[in-house]
């Protein structure tokens, strides 16, 4: 029997959840679903939890680390003073309380973060990513050579598909200056411009730190797309339940792989978590394209983990029940800490 933990939940704190679903809609409920799942799973299996909304002060953490003695931190925050790319640095001062948490540590969350660096470290070790470009702020918009359309635009840190839309998908160089430019606007962040790999999109979670599970490759499947749309994850499509139901917007584990692609996808997902300096639990998005090439997209430290969302759903497909899952994760968070 798993001996009962003192657990921190760190999260923003507008999504300190309730402390029952009773009386909320579908749409107030899905803002802080992860939190809820993880916090009710915790929980029921026998661990004493307080949840810690952060957004802007370290104080709180400290507080509670010296106040409360937690046996971890459970880390599903996601931004830090309102940027995704400082919640690495919040992880460094987990680390420099020398508390345990789950998740990834900060350098492989800093390389993963960064979709121009992970693409380079990848491309170096010549994995097949898509050909791109990273445009800073202020700074003139000009495509390199070799650079075709289309073109895909995001920012260059941000995840979440935060600031992509079917407009993020442009066709000539007045779309791309224009889409740069809001990408600059609306998310305060460089963009990143990569080539459009029309295809099958597959999603793989890792659950390990030196040894790595690999759980069934996901696939994002629409159905119900307006003609011309891409079938892309669009802010819409990751986020909006009333949307991909409209538009027949699903998970399921990819079907009809051939053997010898699976065992590709399952090696090349290894290899990139050793490459990014990945542990805990993350997720590496694939494209393959029409070409037969599996593209690597980008990596995601400390990926959604909601009941309902892709890796506990490939977890299950693997044997773990949800609250194996979370307890599963717990333990690799502990591990690390011991195996210093």
């Amino acid at each position: 029997m798993k001996r009962k933990l003192r657990v921190v939940v760190l999260m923003h704190p507008s999504c300190v959840p309730p402390e029952s679903r009773e009386g909320y809609t579908e749409r107030e409920y899905y803002e802080w679903k992860t939190e809820y799942d993880v916090i009710t799973t915790l929980r029921a299996l026998g661990h004493e939890v307080r949840p810690l909304g952060v957004a802007d002060e370290l104080g709180p953490i400290r507080s509670v680390i010296q106040d409360w003695k937690p046996h971890i931190i459970f880390n599903l925050l996601e931004e830090f003073l309102g940027r995704q790319d400082f919640d690495h640095h919040v992880v460094g001062f987990l680390e420099l309380m020398q508390v345990p948490y789950t998740g990834c540590h900060p350098r492989g969350m800093m390389l993963a973060r960064d979709k121009a660096l992970s693409k380079k470290l990848l491309a170096y070790h010549h994995l097949v990513v898509p050909r791109f470009a990273v445009f800073p702020r202020g700074r003139f918009v000009h495509r390199p050579k070799g650079l075709e359309f289309p073109l895909i635009v995001k920012s260059l840190v941000d995840e979440s598909s935060l600031g992509i839309s079917q407009a993020s998908i442009v066709e000539n160089d007045e779309k791309l200056r224009e889409r740069v430019a809001f990408i600059h606007q609306r998310n305060g962040t460089d963009a990143i411009v990569e080539q459009y790999v029309e295809g099958r999109e597959f999603y793989v979670g890792l659950l390990g730190n030196r040894r790595v599970q690999v759980l069934p490759v996901w696939e994002l499947l629409f159905e119900n797309m307006p003609q011309g749309a891409a079938a892309i994850a669009t802010s819409q499509v990751k986020h909006n339940p009333e949307y991909q139901r409209r538009r027949g917007i699903f998970q399921q584990r990819a079907q009809d792989l051939i053997p010898t692609l699976e065992e590709y996808i399952i090696r090349t997902s290894r290899r990139i978590a050793r490459i990014l300096d990945l542990d805990g639990y993350s997720r590496i998005d694939f494209r393959l394209g029409v070409d037969g090439k599996l593209y690597f997209l980008e990596a995601n430290p400390n990926p959604e983990i909601a009941s309902s969302e892709e890796f506990a759903s490939a977890a299950e497909e693997a044997g773990r029940t949800y609250p194996q899952l979370i307890q599963r994760i717990l333990d690799l968070g502990l591990q690390r800490t011991a195996g210093r």
